[in-house]
């Protein structure tokens, strides 16, 4: 089973309306295992492959997420676009919760997390200066406005490590740093499809203030969980008019990411790196 597109998101999205399930893949992977089976079945009309990022049941926490595994599974069925759904705190009084965003850079507070296929006596430095693909943002923004959703197009996403949220101070100082909204998974999701070279789009789904704002107490899991529900609906729109709405043919550059990214000579190049990683450089070794 293929599927041309890849949603990823919480619990939920795989029996959303008018999803039409077809199989479940277990896929094991170079770098293990994802963090569920995929949900491959068909969405408006397009092959569509759903990973819950978290497994079902949210069992695993944004520092444990094996993220080479699932934008590597992702690979292997096909997918050539990821729509990335995350809940996120707002860092702006202008991104109200229930508000969406579909940022376009991103700034990293992670630490130690694993964010490359290569290594291991290949090296690659892709570009990574527009870390989305301006094709797919510019449908999903789309893609909100018809689903009736306060969607905004533009804007950084600050990834921190968690699982605990913010301080009041590192809430103010990225704040003061111009930080549009806040979350804990997204960037690893975008380096790791940029190497695969597939487009990828996060839908950042506003569900507080952070601990920042005056006017709102700290967040807690129990507002997050209500807004999520609140959310869902919405997410479920969106996605659906963004698949409806995709182009067969990509138009953008993600698809040759790779073409000026490996450094290391060919002839160097160990055999069971270059196997390992064969699905996504082999048509560069011809």
């Amino acid at each position: 089973m293929k599927a041309e597109i890849g949603i990823i998101g919480g619990s939920g999205l795989y029996s959303m309306p008018g999803f039409e399930t077809q199989e479940e893949a277990a896929i094991e992977t170079p770098f293990g295992w994802p963090s569920d089976n995929y949900v491959i079945g068909t969405l408006a009309g397009r092959q569509v492959a759903f990973l819950a990022r978290h497994g079902r049941g949210h069992r695993i926490s944004p520092s444990e997420l094996n993220f080479r595994a699932n934008i590597y599974g992702m690979k292997s069925l096909g997918v050539e676009r990821i729509i990335s759904l995350s809940a996120v705190g707002s860092l702006k009084e202008e991104h109200r919760p229930l508000d969406f965003v579909v940022p376009d850079q991103f700034f990293d507070r992670t630490r130690g997390r694993v964010s490359t296929f290569f290594g291991e006596g290949l090296v690659a430095h892709i570009s990574f200066a527009d870390p989305v693909c301006p094709e797919l943002s510019e449908v999903v923004a789309a893609a909100g406005r018809v689903a009736g959703v306060n969607i905004k197009k533009g804007g950084t996403y600050l990834c921190m490590e968690g699982p605990a949220f913010s301080t009041k101070a590192e809430s103010n100082v990225y704040r003061s740093w111009g930080m549009d909204v806040i979350g804990m998974t997204n960037l690893q999701e975008a380096k790791l499809a940029r190497e695969a070279e597939i487009c990828y789009v996060t839908v950042a789904m506003v569900t507080d203030y952070d601990c920042w704002h005056p006017g709102h107490d700290a967040v807690t899991v129990n507002d997050i969980i209500a807004n999520l529900m609140k959310n869902a609906e919405n997410a479920c729109r969106v996605v659906a008019e963004a698949v409806a709405c995709i182009p067969a043919a990509r138009g953008c550059q993600c698809g040759s990411a790779l073409s000026h990214a490996i450094i290391t000579d060919r002839q160097l190049v160990p055999a069971a790196t270059r196997q390992k990683l064969g699905m996504l450089i082999d048509k560069y070794f011809v």
